[in-house]
């Protein structure tokens, strides 16, 4: 796709790509990200993997899907093709089946979970964090693996209310779910 700086972009210039394209279009504007380190794929694999396993095990409605994965954010009302927000959450938790199409999710999924890479922090602590509250995720965790933090931030009806703060040490509670806890020390990460 070639880039013009001054243009507005959304979901129906998204579509237009080609497949095998990835790329998020945040507030109109088209942003590339590096492929991720190994690291960062871990985390993605061990954290989806504990949540899959939990609803599964549960036989909950609740589906888990790790980038590259379309979710269109939308407002009520809003056209889907006109949506200028497209993301590619490194892990959405959807419990709505409405909301999951042929491409991904069009919608607000109920929990996201981005990794930071060293290119892309302001992203996840800013540009996203600000995105999701707007469009309500219920849960947000951003997990640093070159600080080994988690924060995670919970809405509260109108706003994420403070984040709490967790290190790779600590188990942590989802708190979507009434009895789930990632115990991130017994996570494989080498």
């Amino acid at each position: 796709m070639e880039l013009n700086k001054n243009q507005v972009y959304t979901y129906e210039d998204y579509l237009k790509t080609p497949e095998g394209d990835v790329f998020e279009i945040l507030d109109g504007q088209v942003f590339n990200h590096p492929a991720p380190s190994r690291i960062h794929q871990d985390l993605i694999m061990e954290i989806s993997s504990e949540i899959r396993n939990y609803i599964k095990s549960n036989n909950g409605p609740c589906k888990v899907y790790t980038a590259p994965f379309d979710v269109v954010l939308v407002n009520e009302g809003e056209i889907e093709n006109s949506s200028k927000n497209v993301v590619q959450p490194d892990i959405s938790v959807i419990c709505d089946k409405n909301k999951l199409t042929d491409k991904g999710c069009t919608g607000t999924p109920d929990m996201i979970i981005e990794i930071v890479s060293p290119s892309n922090a302001s992203h996840d602590y800013v540009k996203k964090l600000f995105l999701y509250e707007k469009y309500g995720v219920k849960e947000y965790w951003i997990v640093n693996p070159m600080e080994k933090v988690v924060s995670i931030f919970s809405f509260n009806g109108q706003r994420f209310g403070e984040p709490k703060q967790y290190t790779f040490d600590d188990k942590i509670k989802v708190n979507i779910y009434n009895d789930l806890d990632i115990d991130f020390k017994s996570l494989n990460l080498e």
